[in-house]
Parts: structure tokens; C-alpha cells; sequence
């Protein structure tokens, strides 16, 4: 399956779950991005830079979360095959993830779909490294992505994801950027 050209940037209108702004600038194979919120009376600023390889597999993620309570910094490596390293460390419990998954952003949704490919009908597990907002800790996200038919030229997936009881139906527009990530965001530009 093949998507359009990203634009040079995207927003989304953080939904329901939290108050805020994600903003992105795509540069190749580089996505630089900034998302803000408050959520549960808490306010937070994630930046992100995050390089990706020709297959969409993430291969670093420098990441910056600011609170009240003081500034953190993280950076994820990846070998493209699924070992991972986070902040120079080994990290055994994010084996076999390909992508990054920041809480805090719609825009890494782009990621299993562009790598994954998935015609029509096709579905598969895209487990992630899972970067928490507020602390930037960083857990295993086992998801699971299906293609469903396209609804009014948008391209639609079953979206998955048990441990937080999350079972949705995202949009994407041509270029494999979410449109409506349903109680979380919903694409501003």
C-alpha cells in the first residue's frame, strides 16, 4: 500500500481524555513535534524528536517532558529488528517492538501503519515502546491494528490495545496521518 506525501506539518485537538495541542514538522525521515495538556489538573509539554528508517521501524526518539515539578529528558534507540536501549541501557522488555508510542501524541499512530502496510481485511499486533507523559517511563504497549474498508476516501483500522481496555476505529487521510482518534484527538491541519 502506498500513502501520499506527509505535509511539511500537522496539528491535532487534544479530546476529552485531556485539554491541549499537539504540533508536528516532518522533515524526511525526522518528525519533530510538541504536544501540551492538562490532564487531571496537570499540566505537561512533551517534545520529541523521532528518527524513523525506510520501513517506518523507529530507530531513535529524543524526548523532553516538562511539569511542575522539573524537566526530564530520554532517549530511545532501536536496531530496527526490535532491541532496544533506552538512555544507553539495555531495555529486554521492549523486545520485538518496531515503533515509539508517546502518550501524549496522536501523531505516532503514523508509525505501524506506514510499516505495517496492511491491505484490506489484514490486521496485525504492533506491540511499541510506550512512553508515559508525565514521567517518561517507558513500558511495552501490545496493540493490534486491522484494516477495515475506507469510509468516504479516508482509510480506516480496528485499533487495539487490551491493557488499557482501548478498542476504537481510527481514520486516516491519504498520507497515514490519524483524522480522529476517537476520545483522544482529532486532526486541526
Amino acid at each position: 500500500m502506498t500513502f501520499a506525501p506527509l505535509p511539511e506539518t500537522a496539528a491535532w485537538r487534544h479530546l476529552d481524555a485531556r485539554t491541549g495541542f499537539e504540533v508536528v514538522r516532518f522533515q524526511g525521515r525526522r518528525i519533530e513535534g510538541c504536544t501540551t495538556a492538562v490532564e487531571d489538573g496537570l499540566a505537561w509539554i512533551v517534545d520529541y524528536v523521532i528518527d524513523v528508517d525506510a520501513t517506518w521501524a523507529t530507530r531513535r526518539a529524543r524526548i523532553t517532558g516538562r511539569t511542575a515539578s522539573g524537566t526530564r529528558r530520554t532517549l530511545v534507540e532501536a536496531d530496527g529488528a526490535g532491541r532496544w536501549r533506552v538512555d544507553g541501557a539495555p531495555a529486554p522488555h521492549l523486545d520485538g517492538c518496531l515503533d515509539i508510542d508517546l502518550e501524549s501524541s496522536a501523531m505516532t499512530n503514523t508509525f505501524p501503519v506506514h510499516r505495517l502496510g496492511l491491505a484490506e481485511g489484514a490486521g496485525s499486533a504492533a506491540p511499541a515502546a510506550f512512553v508515559r507523559a508525565l514521567d517518561l517511563g517507558i513500558e511495552r504497549l501490545d496493540q493490534h491494528y486491522a484494516r477495515v474498508p475506507d469510509e468516504g476516501g479516508r482509510r480506516c483500522y480496528d485499533y487495539a490495545a487490551p491493557v488499557f481496555g482501548v478498542t476504537c476505529r481510527l481514520v486516516f487521510d491519504a498520507s497515514g496521518l490519524v483524522l480522529d482518534y476517537p476520545g483522544l484527538a482529532v486532526r486541526e491541519r
